[in-house]
């Protein structure tokens, strides 16, 4: 009679994982095994930020499970299998300018996340960085198949019922900073998380160590946003947030927060493009997320002209159309009214006569303030007595003058 010995089930390492996930494409990649040491604090710290009312109309943030637990509270909720989260990291920092650099005074400013891109067939077209990255995580999976055997597994690029910031600073990417991002003590914060969890158990590491808060006494982020939605470090309101208001937020925007918005037509940069980690952070190389060119300061004319059709042909398979068409439309009538340029006028009069609520209510708020800039003298006017021309230079809450 012969017995047999069972082989170990294969566990990850670290440095391997590493090195698939930069075969696959990927700038960086840490794994973490679950349930990890501060699981409970995140998971406590983001069902408060939900009951505080900080997700707004982000309802899938809200699920919850019999019982009453958030589903995104822990990993182990929606997925009691995973015995480990690798966490990857894209970077997609670009030479481009900053948002808060000079630019003209009748563009817009889409966030540069948003500007990604690739060549296919010799014509450049929007790439969803959701799709490309996702392909990659399932690369990576293949990879470790090969390795490893059979495993569950579950791939998540910005889609899944995870939080990836709190799994990212757990798999040693970095840290949480005063702006909520997850900074990259070598990559800054202009990066997109993609996360694998999987059943497989996590090698010991020894020389693995969690990245320390390294943000100090620098609070140039919070000084610099201009809707107050960083209200205290570590702590941000998502309903004042302007990249919530110009891509989640369905219907009327509060005038309060119009006039703070600036020229963000589709999220927001501010606090990263103050960030002193970001202004040493390296360019991105990645050739399926290059920037479209048109999408650097976009000429609010050009995004005012688009109709439903021309909205998808420019914008189907980039992140934009999130927004959909009606919504930038709004987001661009309130650019409109902070630039002071009465040139706009004559389209923001047609928008007036929406029926959608958003678009109408950001139109008749972005005529009255060129009224009152006129009435002020604010307005130069043309040789020909035309307003059109002139332009408010600096205004209250514009990102060109960080208040």
């Amino acid at each position: 009679m012969t017995s047999s010995i069972s082989s170990p089930e294969p566990k990850l390492n670290g440095q391997q994982v590493r090195a698939l996930a930069l075969e696959a494409g990927f700038s960086e990649a840490g794994v973490v095994a679950l349930p990890y040491a501060e699981e409970a604090r995140d998971g406590a710290r983001f069902e408060e930020w939900v009951s505080a009312g900080r997700a707004g109309t982000m309802h899938y943030l809200k699920r919850a499970v019999e019982g009453g637990e958030l589903v995104r509270a822990r990993a182990a909720v929606p997925f009691p299998w995973a015995r480990s989260a690798i966490v990857c990291f894209a970077n997609y920092h670009s030479a481009q300018p900053l948002s808060n650099e000079p630019a003209a005074v009748d563009a817009g400013w889409i966030a540069r996340y948003a500007w990604s891109s690739l060549i296919d067939r010799g014509v450049r077209r929007p790439s969803d960085y959701h799709r490309v990255l996702l392909k990659r995580l399932k690369a990576l999976d293949a990879r470790l198949r090969e390795k490893c055997g059979s495993f569950e597994s579950r791939a998540y690029v910005d889609t899944g019922p995870v939080v990836e910031r709190s799994l990212a600073t757990a798999a040693g990417l970095g840290w949480t900073g005063k702006n909520t991002c997850l900074i990259h003590p070598r990559l800054g914060s202009y990066g997109f998380l993609a996360v694998l969890l999987t059943s497989l158990e996590v090698e010991a590491d020894p020389a693995r160590f969690a990245v320390p808060d390294r943000c100090g006494s620098c609070r140039r982020c919070l000084d610099a946003c201009p809707t107050g939605a960083l209200f205290a470090p570590y702590q941000m309101d998502a309903t004042r947030c302007i990249s919530y208001l110009t891509i989640e937020h369905r219907g009327a925007i509060s005038e309060e927060l119009m006039d703070g918005m600036g020229r963000q037509v589709f999220g927001c940069d501010i606090c990263q493009d103050v960030c002193p980690w970001n202004l040493k952070a390296p360019i991105g190389t990645d050739p399926d997320l290059e920037p479209r060119p048109e999408l650097v300061n976009p000429a609010l004319e050009w995004l005012a002209g688009m109709d439903e059709a021309e909205f998808e042909r420019q914008f189907n398979g980039s992140p934009v159309r999130r927004a959909g068409s009606l919504g930038l439309r709004r987001n661009v009538a309130i650019a409109m009214g902070n630039s002071g340029l009465g040139r706009f006028a004559s389209k923001l009069e047609e928008w007036t006569g929406s029926a959608d609520e958003g678009l109408l209510k950001a139109a008749r708020r972005a005529l009255e303030k060129l009224r009152d800039a006129t009435v002020k003298g604010q307005i130069s006017p043309s040789p020909d007595g035309d307003h059109g021309t002139g332009a408010v230079v600096h205004w209250k809450g514009s990102n060109r003058t960080p208040q």
